[in-house]
């Protein structure tokens, strides 16, 4: 038995200049529409709204339930039969369609594309986590056959050298430093004493009218060298803080480069002796994906080795000449300064100074004034 096809009926749906349907087409659409429906079903949420350019106007169509029996179609069938019948002949003329919620989900069938799946964090630490403990393990157990005889490990004899001497000098730097900053408490006492010896002899020399040029005397060599004293001092503490900033700062800089480089070619002997066992082993399917594993792991960490090699040879290259220029700078400096100090040559003295741009401070001038105690 043929049905009217729905498609038909709303393909004849008139509509007028300004956006409204006319009133005696109306109630034929909804027969028509009401026909190509099933029992039970019905577009009461149905809405079509047509827009025009002047009229604020909606018109509604709404269809009930029909409890017409006999048709063959489907239920979805012919929901989607007759809205996309609508559809299509009112979005010609400028009309919107809501469709209700049980056609919309079913308009939205077609292809799907899936979008990229989304790295879960928690995974991603965890394999983190797997990476470093596996790298951890391999290296201990490198660190641990190397203190133990069993183990082989990779050595650069120039390079180990220069590190060896390295370390030793900074150790004998720092010692040097020691002594200069005690030499330097020491000489600030020793001014300090002096520059209050001086006082207490000027203000003898004022009241004992029998000894004024004796007590005189000895307050003008107690300020001289009180004097000649602070000069001493800022020039040992120009040397000491050189040196603290080459041992301190440069040479430390490189010595943890030097550590970095360390930690290189314990994991390049780690993952290189892993290879070594895997090659010795039997080679069949199980296998050989693990080496070839190995094979990437153990030529990164060679790179990275190189690398760190190549990094600490230039440092070290660029410390010693340094260390040169500096040194020589500051030990001219602290003979001259302690040479003319000890023979009484305030010219001389004072000459070294200006060769190296020290700049004394006035004394009391970061004091506060009396207004500030005030």
């Amino acid at each position: 038995m043929a049905q009217e096809s729905p498609k038909n009926s709303a393909a004849e749906i008139p509509v007028t200049s300004n956006g409204q349907l006319e009133d005696s087409l109306e109630h034929s659409f909804n027969r028509d529409l009401k026909r190509s429906l099933p029992a039970g079903l019905g577009l009461s949420e149905t809405k079509i709204t047509s827009h025009g350019f002047d009229s604020t106007k909606e018109g509604v169509v709404e269809a009930g339930p029909f409890p017409g029996k006999g048709s063959s179609a489907s239920p979805k069938s012919s929901v989607i039969s007759a809205s996309s019948a609508a559809a299509s002949r009112l979005a010609g003329q400028g009309c919107d369609l809501i469709i209700p919620t049980g056609a919309r989900a079913q308009q939205k069938s077609g292809p799907v594309v899936l979008a990229d799946e989304v790295k879960n964090p928690a995974m991603e630490k965890l394999e983190l986590v797997r990476k470093w403990s596996l790298n951890t393990y391999k290296c201990t157990r490198q660190i641990i056959s190397e203190k133990l005889g069993r183990g082989s490990r990779t050595v650069d004899l120039e390079l180990e050298a220069q590190i060896d001497i390295l370390r030793d000098n900074k150790k004998k730097y720092e010692n040097i430093l020691r002594l200069a900053q005690t030499l330097s408490t020491q000489l600030f006492q020793m001014v300090h004493t002096q520059r209050q010896l001086g006082d207490a002899f000027a203000d003898l020399s004022l009241k004992s009218l029998e000894l004024h040029e004796e007590f005189g005397y000895n307050a003008d060599t107690q300020k001289l060298l009180a004097k000649n004293g602070e000069t001493l001092l800022g020039a040992i503490n120009f040397f000491i803080a050189s040196v603290n900033t080459l041992v301190n700062k440069t040479i430390e800089d490189t010595l943890l480069t030097v550590k970095q480089y360390e930690s290189a070619r314990i994991e390049y002997d780690a993952y290189r002796t892993d290879l070594e066992e895997l090659n010795l082993g039997p080679r069949d399917a199980n296998t050989l994906p693990k080496i070839e594993q190995s094979q990437q792991m153990f030529q990164v960490h060679k790179e990275k080795y190189d690398k760190m090699r190549n990094d600490v040879s230039i440092k070290l290259k660029f410390l010693e000449e340094n260390k040169v220029k500096v040194l020589h700078n500051q030990l001219v400096l602290f003979h001259n300064a302690i040479a003319a100090y000890f023979a009484g040559n305030q010219k001389q003295l004072e000459q070294t100074l200006k060769q190296f741009h020290i700049k004394l401070k006035t004394p009391g001038a970061d004091a506060p004034s009396w207004l500030e105690e005030q």
